[in-house]
């Protein structure tokens, strides 16, 4: 939720629409946001609101920073929805600034802000409500309605995410590495929390041995299977972040990862814990990613109607883990309802679409996401094949398919098989369109990679 102090790296290939530079924010792009998350309004605008902070920079802008966007792909800085941290909250928490936004339409109309206001380090802190008519703003502060102090309680109030469940009640989930995360019921007129003082329910919990340990939280109802998908953070915010996934049932849980483990197991490895989806990567010849996190799930109707789902979420440069940037990533579900994650950040509609169909068979620059291992993945060429029902040739359109990885052995000798998507990415090494997939093999352990150009 804090940056550290952040210099400039003129060397590094930034995304479109991106500038190293720190005094001009009309150059920034999507530079310097961190825990962001995206909403789009009626008009086809895409907002997205993070975290006040900014790169090395001698005056952080205060109150939660907004950009605005027509296509996902290029981003302006529009300022920030307050002149600020509003009084309550600053005077609960002692913050001078904002972290984690979330924004959410709200059923009874318009649209409803939670912001969380803290110190690095600190339970004292808090999450304050405003609401609008457009995330434009104005924003009218209706200050804090959950608070936590240091001494009288367990839970930390930041990393504010709101769900509406099957009946489309809502719900909010917050915390961090103090006791966890937590889930309690908000009221559907007000969005305050329908039990004033109200901890909830704990979900998602870790071992305060390991750093970070968890936070950033959001959940994600899947209608198609009547199923809640959780998301979290692991592990320090600066170097070794990583996003983990665990779905269940009820919205109250219990959350379980692809092995079975529960979210709240503290018996188990802490790192075992969490089916890891995303880390710290590099493919040969690209830019090094470095502990990305904190992410929200943007949904809207794709092409032909259905849901598409986008991951947003802040990464580092592992040239210098000072540098940050904000990132959306194609989201899809496997055969099996478990989120896969494209390993190329979204470039537009158009430039992914394939120059022709392409064969599956072929060499792929391979990553494998070690939930025992923080390390960062270098990409490693192999040989992937389709087998089953799955199409032995890609247009590039999203489908799922069963994909072997010639060759590979999981730890009981059985051929490495991945319950899978085959889609259309930009190969941001290559500077192409190029046929991606993401997948989970039978352990429980996510994998992505991008096909490599045939000579």
């Amino acid at each position: 939720m804090t940056t550290a102090d952040i210099s400039t790296v003129e060397e590094l290939l930034p995304l479109p629409g991106t500038d190293t530079d720190t005094g001009d924010p009309s150059a920034w792009g999507l530079r310097h946001a961190h825990d962001p998350t995206v909403v789009r309004d009626g008009d086809g605008t895409y907002y997205m609101f993070s975290t006040d902070a900014v790169a090395n920079a001698q005056h952080v802008p205060a109150g939660v920073h907004i950009r605005t966007s027509p296509d996902l792909v290029d981003w302006t800085y529009a300022g920030t929805a307050f002149d600020g941290v509003p009084s309550p909250a600053a005077d609960w928490s002692g913050a001078r600034g904002l972290w984690a936004p979330e924004v959410v339409r709200w059923p009874a109309g318009g649209w409803h802000m939670y912001y969380s206001a803290s110190t690095f380090g600190s339970n004292t802190s808090a999450i304050g409500l405003a609401v609008a008519q457009s995330p434009a703003g104005p924003w009218e502060d209706r200050g804090p309605v959950v608070a936590t102090r240091s001494g009288e309680h367990s839970q930390n109030a930041i990393d504010a995410a709101v769900v509406f469940d099957a009946a489309g009640a809502p719900w909010l989930t917050y915390g961090s590495f103090f006791s966890g995360i937590h889930i309690l019921p908000l009221d559907g007129a007000t969005g305050e929390p329908l039990e004033p003082g109200d901890p909830g329910t704990c979900i998602a919990r870790r071992s305060q041995s390991v750093e970070g340990a968890v936070e950033g939280a959001y959940i994600l109802y899947r209608p198609e299977e009547d199923r809640y998908v959780l998301f979290t953070s692991y592990d320090s915010l600066f170097s070794t972040y990583n996003v983990r996934v665990a779905v269940a049932d009820r919205i109250t849980g219990p959350y379980r990862d692809a092995r079975g483990h529960s979210l709240t197991d503290l018996d188990a490895p802490p790192s075992s814990i969490g089916t890891k989806v995303l880390g710290s990567y590099q493919f040969d010849g690209g830019t090094g990613w470095l502990a990305p996190g904190h992410n929200s799930v943007l949904t809207q109707d794709g092409p032909e109607g259905q849901p598409e789902h986008f991951l947003v979420h802040h990464t580092r440069f592992a040239a210098d883990p000072t540098q940050h940037v904000a990132q959306l990533r194609r989201l899809f579900f496997n055969a099996a309802g478990w989120p896969v994650v494209s390993p190329q950040p979204y470039a537009g509609r158009g430039s992914e679409v394939l120059a022709g169909p392409e064969a599956v068979a072929g060499t792929w620059q391979l990553l494998r996401f070690d939930p025992e291992s923080t390390a960062l993945v270098p990409a490693v060429a192999g040989e992937l094949q389709s087998v089953g029902p799955g199409p032995e040739v890609s247009d590039g359109s999203p489908v799922q398919a069963t994909l072997r990885i010639a060759g590979a052995q999981d730890g009981s000798g059985a051929a490495i098989e991945l319950d899978a998507l085959l889609f259309g990415s930009w190969d941001w090494a290559r500077s192409r369109p190029a046929l991606s997939f993401s997948g989970i093999d039978r352990q429980g352990v996510a994998w992505s990679g991008t096909k490599e150009v045939q000579a």
